[in-house]
């Protein structure tokens, strides 16, 4: 038995009740929930439709996503989420390489790699090395003036957690920028990379070993692991290459305005809605969201 979710835009809601009929009479689904008015609605069929992908592409057109789940275990035990473009809008290291007068050049790398083009690991030590002497005192500036949360984050770790759920930031980022979004969002715990300090000033030296897309995956599997879960038990949620990992490891993946190449190999894709798509296809309603 799959579950299959139909969700759009909470800012522009336009999932037509017409649409939902037809592929749940054409699929040959069970009764349609609506999980929010003119914004999620869910039906369980039999069988995996082998015309899926098209039709999802005639969803896209109409600014909807179709995410099909198995229902059983749909409702996850542990959220593992990407930071950067993920739970927040922007890119850490490319705001900082911003205030140190280098960013167009690592942007233009943070770009390549996210979207697999270059090694993570080498791409990530050329960026940080241009930013050597960069004042420590400039991450506070950009953590309180240049970074916004991505919407519908707060919702979907309170409403989960709220569930008995346990929630990890993983990121390729910096420890610098996790902690604190971490506190902010209601994380339970964080990791990511080290940015090396001396004097005040950045060293152009990132703290071994690089956490990447394998140490993405140990991620998963060490905390499941000293939780009791399993990998199944799990909802990954990233955009990036270095996401890939767990995004195949866990029992749901979910590919959230991912760059392309990465969205080529994910089957959850949401490109429409924000984050509390994720507690739509786990099959939670909005009058059971715990809001911020």
């Amino acid at each position: 038995m799959h579950s299959v979710t139909l969700l759009t835009s909470p800012e522009r809601p336009r999932l037509e009740a017409a649409l939902v009929d037809s592929l749940r009479n054409a699929w040959g689904g069970g009764d349609a929930i609506w999980l929010s008015p003119d914004e999620a609605a869910t039906f369980d069929m039999k069988r995996m439709p082998g015309n899926r992908w098209d039709v999802w592409a005639e969803c896209q057109g109409m600014g909807v996503d179709l995410v099909i789940v198995p229902a059983e275990g749909r409702r996850k035990k542990m959220l593992l989420a990407d930071m950067d473009s993920t739970m927040i809008r922007q890119e850490c290291i490319d705001e900082l390489a911003d205030e140190a007068g280098v960013g167009a050049r690592v942007k233009d790398i943070t770009a390549r790699a996210m979207n697999g083009e270059l090694d993570f690991e080498g791409a990530l030590r050329e960026r940080v090395g241009l930013l050597e002497g960069l004042d420590e005192a400039v991450i506070t500036r950009v953590l309180e003036q240049r970074i916004t949360y991505m919407p519908g984050g707060r919702t979907l770790v309170a409403t989960m957690k709220a569930n008995g759920a346990y929630a990890a930031l993983v990121s390729g980022g910096f420890t610098a920028f996790t902690t604190s979004v971490a506190n902010a969002l209601g994380f339970d715990e964080n990791r990511a990379n080290s940015l090396i300090v001396a004097d005040g000033k950045l060293t152009g030296k990132v703290g071994d070993p690089i956490l990447g897309k394998q140490a993405k995956v140990d991620a998963l599997e060490d905390i499941t692991a000293r939780l009791g879960l399993g990998v199944a038990d799990v909802i990954a949620v990233g955009d990036g290459a270095n996401d890939l990992g767990m995004l195949s490891r866990a029992g749901m993946g979910v590919a959230l305005h991912a760059k392309p190449a990465v969205a080529a190999e994910c089957d959850m894709r949401v490109n429409h809605g924000d984050l509390t798509a994720l507690l739509y296809v786990q099959g939670y309603a909005r009058e059971s969201f715990v809001l911020d």
